[in-house]
């Protein structure tokens, strides 16, 4: 299999430092017309803020908060080289790495093993991690492991890893992801950063994937340094400014992501921190199968009830997290969620069941989570494919139940294929 690289830009004076790998880019892009003429003023914003490897703003970030480049615009930055060479790649905090991928995230980049994205990345997974990781040079999963250090499942923390290679042939489920963070408080369930069809995606994953989870291999960026949500050995990280409603803070960090972070319809990586923290303190019977970035009425109500347990009422405990209520949360101060408070669900109360996992919802399968998701999914009005009724047994009539269900959260392609996983088993049964 062809490993595809990028040109490598000349060393000046043979120097391979940040600030000289930097000047590199900017003066290559600058020379660089190649057949579609001068790259602009925008282009030259891209790929500058890409290789810098730091949060994009001011006018870099309006230039990246665009709408995906022209094909004229990514011939241009196709052409133009990376300045960073593989044996000098860029030093990250963890904030940076994760700033890096939420740009693919927002741009939804659409899959490919051979396309280029605008910043002159290969559009799969280890084409998406290599630009998060600022490698300069696309790696593939055969070779992502010589920039990183391998650790332990339990110690990951987020801008990390899972990677899974198959030596035996590398195009049959190789497969690597970001790790955004834990999902609930039994580490079963992460926030997963990755490319894959038909775009990027940050979804609620059981650890460590969906298949070939036992082949996974955890592995940290050797080139990480210290920073914001990055602590030190034995630390707890930094304290950051709990900050302004409609801030935009970043995942990892401990400032306040701002208001509009949190409420119906909002899909981010601080939504699954805002859960795994109040499930730390006390809000566990809240959540069917944890904390997920789709905000949900589990996370609004074990909002409100933590703001109950510190005292306050009306609009301070209106189930939305504000900095004070953010603030209290990360740094572990206030009171914790008693046991035993009730806990109100849309479906009358009832106790949802946890999450069986995948494998309880296959072609053969015989069980008592198969029937209670039929019930479960007539009670919701999408029984019409059931002949006789739900049963033990999985079938096609559940599959299309499970379809029906998922179209109807606005679902589409591989996420609508029928098969339940976490995220349509916790909005089945709120």
């Amino acid at each position: 299999m062809s490993i595809p690289l990028f040109d490598d830009v000349e060393p000046l004076s043979g120097c391979i430092c940040e600030e000289c790998a930097r000047q590199r880019l900017t003066d290559s892009v600058t020379r660089d017309t190649g057949t579609c003429g001068s790259a602009t003023a925008a282009t030259r914003a891209i790929v500058v803020a890409a290789a810098a490897g730091t949060a994009v703003s001011c006018a870099a970030g309006a230039v990246a908060a665009a709408t995906a480049p022209s094909a004229a615009t990514r011939s241009v930055l196709g052409q133009a080289r990376l300045a960073a060479p593989v044996t000098a790649p860029l030093h990250l905090t963890r904030d940076q790495i994760l700033d890096r991928a939420q740009l693919w995230v927002d741009a939804q980049v659409p899959y490919s093993l051979s396309a280029l994205w605008s910043d002159g990345y290969r559009q799969d997974c280890s084409g998406f991690i290599s630009m998060a990781w600022g490698l300069g040079t696309n790696a593939w999963t055969g070779s992502l492991p010589e920039y990183a250090t391998r650790i332990e499942r339990d110690a990951l923390q987020p801008g990390d890893i899972l990677l899974f290679h198959n030596q035996a042939n590398p195009e049959k489920g190789s497969h690597a992801v970001i790790f955004g963070g834990w999902a609930d408080s039994d580490h079963r369930l992460y926030t997963a950063m990755e490319q894959t069809q038909p775009h990027t995606r940050v979804q609620t994953t059981p650890m460590a994937y969906w298949t070939n989870s036992d082949k996974y291999v955890a592995y940290r960026y050797k080139y990480l340094v210290s920073g914001t949500g990055d602590p030190a050995p034995g630390g707890t990280g930094t304290t950051g400014n709990p900050g302004t409603p409609g801030g935009t803070g970043t995942p990892g960090s401990n400032a306040y992501p701002g208001a509009r972070a949190f409420g119906p319809g909002a899909n981010n990586a601080a939504v699954t921190r805002l859960g795994t923290l109040l499930i730390s303190r006390g809000a566990r019977s809240y959540y069917v199968v944890g904390a997920g970035p789709l905000w949900s009425v589990a996370d609004r109500d074990a909002t409100k009830a933590f703001q109950r347990a510190q005292g306050w009422s009306g609009g301070d405990a209106d189930g939305l997290p504000g900095p004070a209520t953010w603030e209290y949360l990360v740094d572990g101060a206030g009171r914790n969620i008693p046991a035993g408070a009730p806990v109100t669900r849309p479906t009358g109360g009832s106790t949802a069941p946890r999450y069986p996992g995948a494998a309880s919802f296959r072609r053969g399968q015989s069980n008592d989570h198969v029937l209670t998701l039929g019930r479960r999914l007539v009670a919701r009005g999408f029984g019409k494919s059931y002949r006789v009724g739900p049963s033990r047994t999985w079938g096609e009539a559940d599959r299309r139940a499970v379809e029906a269900f998922q179209r109807a959260q606005g679902w589409s392609g591989r996420d609508a294929d029928g098969y339940p996983g976490p995220e349509t088993w916790r909005r089945l049964f709120l």
